[in-house]
């Protein structure tokens, strides 16, 4: 595989980024962009793409857009085709697709909106994988990046079905990881704490401590995730100085049942606008 920061005689490297919109997955796009790599960006819809589109052809970069509701089997099927479609061997994909969800479990949070975010946040991370991963063991070389969580290594009250989710990521990526180690293809976990994204009020996380508190700014952390994937490291706890903390040292040491309360006492609705 061509390096992306060495000529090519025939054509650049080729990524796709999902949930490419906005936040982390907008400045993924950028980064490889700038790196030498031609893009596949997929969000829910064309439109929302446009912006991240025109940052990464600013580059000299080429940009497809996909839209794909990947909540659904038949969107990632279409994201999928469109990889295939172009021809190209896949060189780096940042699966970086999710969303949150805070509230009550017991009378607050919809189910509805609790089974879309495992199908976003989990079954589409496994369904992806299961098509992306073949042809790259195949050809012997690629790298692959899974956007997960700090919540992933805790127990989340209040936003209980989300950490779970963000655990399951960790636990799919780290055995697969273990399967395929001797293939030549990576796998990176980025493990963001809080990052000044949409995230927060999308999840209804707008009157916590987490929603109204100090974030990491999505550069930083796509920056961190970015060189991590790069140099094929294990994972990377991004951000700020104390979700790197929480994330490397404070969720090693504590029993559950610790992580758990204090985690509540941040993400507990109306949290933030207690004295």
């Amino acid at each position: 595989m061509t390096s992306p920061n060495e000529p090519s005689t025939n054509e650049r490297p080729l990524a796709l980024v999902t949930g490419a919109s906005s936040g982390i997955g907008y400045e993924l796009a950028r980064l490889f962009a700038a790196d030498g790599y031609d893009l596949i960006i997929t969000a829910t819809t064309v439109e929302g793409l446009e912006r991240t589109a025109e940052a990464v052809r600013a580059t000299g970069a080429e940009a497809q857009l996909v839209a794909a509701d990947l909540t659904r089997f038949d969107g990632v099927e279409t994201l999928y085709a469109a990889v295939q479609a172009a021809g190209r061997p896949l060189a780096a994909a940042a699966l970086n697709a999710g969303v949150g969800l805070g509230g009550y479990f017991n009378g607050g949070t919809e189910l509805e909106a609790e089974l879309n975010m495992i199908g976003l946040n989990a079954v589409s991370q496994v369904h992806l994988t299961k098509r992306l991963l073949p042809d790259m063991v195949a050809q012997g070389a690629g790298k692959l990046l899974y956007t997960a969580s700090i919540s992933g290594t805790m127990p989340t009250p209040y936003e209980s079905v989300y950490g779970a989710t963000k655990a399951f990521l960790i636990s799919f990526a780290e055995a697969i990881k273990s399967e395929i180690k001797d293939s030549g293809v990576t796998i990176t976990l980025l493990l963001p704490g809080q990052v000044d994204t949409p995230f927060w009020h999308r999840a209804g996380m707008d009157t916590n401590k987490l929603g109204l508190g100090e974030k990491a700014a999505p550069s930083k952390v796509a920056h961190e995730g970015y060189e991590a994937l790069k140099a094929g490291k294990d994972r990377v706890v991004a951000g700020m100085t104390s979700s790197k903390l929480i994330g490397n040292v404070v969720n090693n040491l504590m029993p559950d049942t610790v992580k758990a309360d204090l985690h509540a006492a941040d993400a507990e609705p109306g949290s933030g606008l207690k004295d």
